[in-house]
């Protein structure tokens, strides 16, 4: 799961505590919307809560945040540090995932440079980045043949549309709005850990 842009510390735990209740197996810490404080804090609130349930928390974008709440790894697109500065500092044993959007030499790419995974998306119309590039079930599938690394989809992912991509070749699905804009969070993540066996 990646987390919704939350002001709300207490409320964001609470959601994704949820969610981990529900099955999630990996959280992704990713707020655009607050400033340095608030996000050191959710941080750090979210490394408490996964470690109760021994689940890898990735931090989005941030190499210095995941150093100072211990996150597991960090998560990089294209205008942020590269994974070679990014696996100097963090050293070997933290995880790094990188968005790859709808280009595969991105991903071969930072295969070579050593990431522990990769993404692509947007597969769906997503009300988080409603301008982002489009990428085909036709790129996962390549991918899934050409890439050695566990690969995510992201993007407008729903219940009904996720099988497909797991089908594709996705190892995981990257979901906000559809588990968190929901009533019962926890159902709802139950639901999607099914779609990922």
């Amino acid at each position: 799961m990646v987390t919704p842009d939350a002001q709300d510390t207490a409320g964001l735990v609470r959601k994704v505590t949820l969610a981990l209740l529900g099955g999630a197996r990996i959280v992704q810490y990713r707020n655009k919307t607050a400033n340095s404080s608030v996000r050191l804090e959710q941080a750090g609130a979210l490394r408490e809560a996964t470690r109760k349930f021994d689940i890898p928390l990735i931090i989005n974008d941030d190499v210095s945040l995941t150093l100072s709440v211990a996150a597991d790894g960090v998560h990089l697109g294209v205008a942020d540090v590269s994974v070679a500065d990014a696996r100097a500092i963090l050293g070997k044993d933290k995880l790094i995932g990188v968005s790859c959007y709808n280009r595969i030499a991105l991903a071969h790419e930072a295969v070579n440079l050593g990431a522990d995974y990769v993404a692509f998306g947007s597969f769906f119309n997503s009300k988080v980045k409603p301008d982002a590039v489009t990428a085909s079930l036709e790129l996962l599938r390549q991918a899934r043949h050409e890439v050695t690394v566990p690969l995510v989809a992201i993007g407008g992912i729903t219940l009904q549309n996720g099988g497909q991509l797991h089908e594709a070749g996705a190892d995981a699905l990257a979901v906000i709005s559809a588990l968190f804009d929901v009533e019962d969070i926890q159902h709802t993540a139950r639901q999607f850990s099914t779609l990922i066996m």
